[in-house]
């Protein structure tokens, strides 16, 4: 594999928290311009192999290097301005701030750019994505739905070179699920690896390029998504086909 096609490399990285290990040996290699999509069951360390990648658990062994250069042990704050953007599982907007208000402050790390720069990609993320256009709504009155795209509107405004995603539309109902799905897949046709864990297994593969199948903390499959989708196994023990 070319190397220059590897935006991401995990090479048998095991992490957890405190004494308890999740990850066992994990290696993955995120190609650029791709949908990975993580799958597994309850526990098999799907969320913590993300906070993993974006720093926010401790990684005792192995190593992560994100476009060639290590970032094992890196904070949260640097792997950000490194080009990696995290949206978590759950509401992780400001809900007594506005929709702009709320993509203002996600440009933190912009802080030194012209303000009119940011403006400028605040009103593009808008005109992407229709629902933030209630630029003066408060987000606690926006849908779950509608927060989600806020949310993954707030990573998108660092431009990030890869977006983890953890469970995108987690009691969403069936036609928000399609639109953050198309979203998602909008994000990635525009140059975004996106790595992804998301319960609805079966949509995540079908829009997925890759995708690994978990068991607890090892990499039990590996393939394209149709591959890992059509795997009789796959589909018999971990997505209940």
């Amino acid at each position: 594999m070319d190397g220059d096609d590897v935006v991401i490399r995990v090479d048998t990285v095991r992490s957890g928290y405190g004494e308890v290990e999740i990850l066992r040996g994990v290696t993955v290699d995120v190609l650029r311009g791709e949908i990975l999509s993580i799958v597994g069951a309850n526990g098999a360390g799907k969320s913590t192999l993300l906070r993993t990648l974006f720093g926010l658990v401790h990684v005792s062994g192995g190593s992560i290097v994100l476009e060639g250069t290590p970032i094992t042990g890196a904070s949260p704050v640097e792997i950000l301005r490194r080009g990696v953007a995290y949206v978590p599982q759950g509401r992780t907007n400001f809900p007594g701030m506005t929709v702009r208000e709320n993509l203002q402050l996600a440009a933190f790390t912009r802080r030194k750019e012209p303000a009119k720069a940011i403006d400028a990609d605040i009103d593009q993320l808008c005109e992407r994505f229709p629902v933030l256009q209630r630029h003066n709504t408060r987000a606690a009155n926006l849908s779950g739905g509608q927060q989600q795209v806020l949310e993954m509107a707030m990573a998108m405004i660092l431009s990030p070179t890869v977006l983890l995603i953890d469970e995108p539309t987690l009691g969403l109902s069936p036609v928000m699920m399609t639109e953050i799905f198309e979203i998602i897949t909008e994000i990635n046709r525009n140059g975004t690896t996106v790595v992804m864990v998301e319960q609805n297994a079966k949509r995540s593969l079908e829009i997925s390029h890759h995708a690994i199948v978990l068991d607890l903390g090892r990499t039990r499959f590996e393939g394209t998504g149709s591959e890992i989708l059509e795997n009789p196994e796959v589909r018999s023990h971990y997505l209940g086909l």
